[in-house]
């Protein structure tokens, strides 16, 4: 009987995504210069100097798979099978040069590698912050990623905007890493390499995108049933963008009657016990502040554009878009529905 409830909630899943697919509002998501996740395209000095170290592995790896390669097409080649049977070839015993060779030359290797890596790490997590240095707290739940700048008090979800840092007005943005239920993985490949979040442990690493737009990435270490689905957007924007971003962020909800219906369900359901709306009643932590839950183009940590229509879908049943989902279904009607998102909509 749980299979086949697990099948009936996979393929209602599988629908929605068919529809939301097949509606240009319901997932395209908004015109930006949106980057991959690509290790050899570097946007970032800690990404630098790891693209560095990778060229040089590969070049070694590659340059022993090529020696190795080459001396056993020889062997194949040179000491193929002859037509006589039962001859031995010649044995050769006690070899000081063959063993020094294969002893010497790994060991060389290995602790080639070790030096450009020890040299990596050291030049990547031995920095001091600057003065201008943008500070973020971030914290990795199951299944969302929470952002807070505690210099100017925000606190948002999911889109962690930064600015972009040049060589005339370096600003770097250094994170500090925390945790709060089980293990996450940060990990934006332009920008920097992979940083652990580990619960009571804090851990620190740093970025200065050279370049604005979006950068993609992945909790990369698995935490749980929605660990796919726990995406990862830096916004990098030039220093104007990022702090007209910090003000309005500043600013609590707005109030207006347009949603008042829907704001009232809000704050009588249980919504507030695991919201924050500042300025309202809303003052819970265990879900994502959602004060201005509409300057974010994405819902469910990236899964889904951040548009009425998915966002109805999304308060109506989580499990649709994001199966295992922490968020509860709150059984509203439909009208209550329309009315929470109209509010909703409203935290800009």
């Amino acid at each position: 009987m749980r299979i086949a409830n697990y099948g009936e909630r996979y393929k209602r899943a599988a629908k929605i995504f068919i529809m939301l697919g097949c509606s240009q509002e319901g997932c395209a998501f908004p015109a930006h210069s949106v980057s991959p996740t690509n290790i050899f395209a570097p946007a970032s000095t800690p990404a630098h100097a790891i693209y560095g170290l990778s060229l040089f592995v590969l070049a070694v790896t590659g340059a022993i798979f090529t020696i190795v390669f080459s001396l056993l097409i020889y062997a194949i080649v040179r000491f193929r099978r002859k037509t006589q049977e039962g001859i031995e070839p010649p044995q050769v015993y006690g070899s000081n040069q063959v063993e020094l060779a294969w002893t010497v030359i790994p060991i060389i290797v290995v602790v080639a590698l070790f030096m450009a890596t020890a040299r990596v790490i050291a030049d990547t997590e031995k920095v001091v912050p600057p003065h201008n240095a943008v500070t973020v707290i971030a914290i990795g739940h199951q299944f969302w990623w929470e952002y807070r700048y505690p210099e100017s008090r925000i606190v948002t979800a999911n889109e962690l905007h930064v600015p972009v840092s040049n060589s005339l007005q370096p600003t770097p943005t250094f994170i500090t890493l925390l945790s709060a239920d089980t293990d996450h993985s940060f990990w934006v490949p332009r920008l920097a390499g992979k940083t652990d979040l580990i619960p009571n442990h804090q851990n620190q690493m740093w970025i200065d995108p050279r370049e604005a737009g979006i950068f993609l990435g992945q909790c990369a270490q698995y935490c749980g049933t929605q660990h796919a689905k726990m995406l990862l957007r830096v916004y990098v924007q030039t220093k104007n963008d990022f702090d007209l971003w910090v003000e309005n962020q500043k600013r609590a909800a707005p109030q207006s009657g347009i949603a008042a219906e829907g704001q009232r369900l809000f704050e009588s359901t249980a919504c507030v016990n695991c919201h924050t709306v500042r300025g309202t009643p809303a003052q819970g932590s265990f879900g994502p502040d959602l004060t201005h839950l509409m300057s974010r183009d994405t819902i469910a940590a990236g899964v889904a554009a951040n548009t009425p229509e998915n966002l109805r879908n999304w308060i109506r049943n989580p499990d649709l878009i994001k199966p295992g989902s922490l968020m509860p279904a709150m059984q509203l009607s439909d009208r209550e529905l329309d009315a929470v998102t109209a509010y909703l909509e409203t935290l800009r």
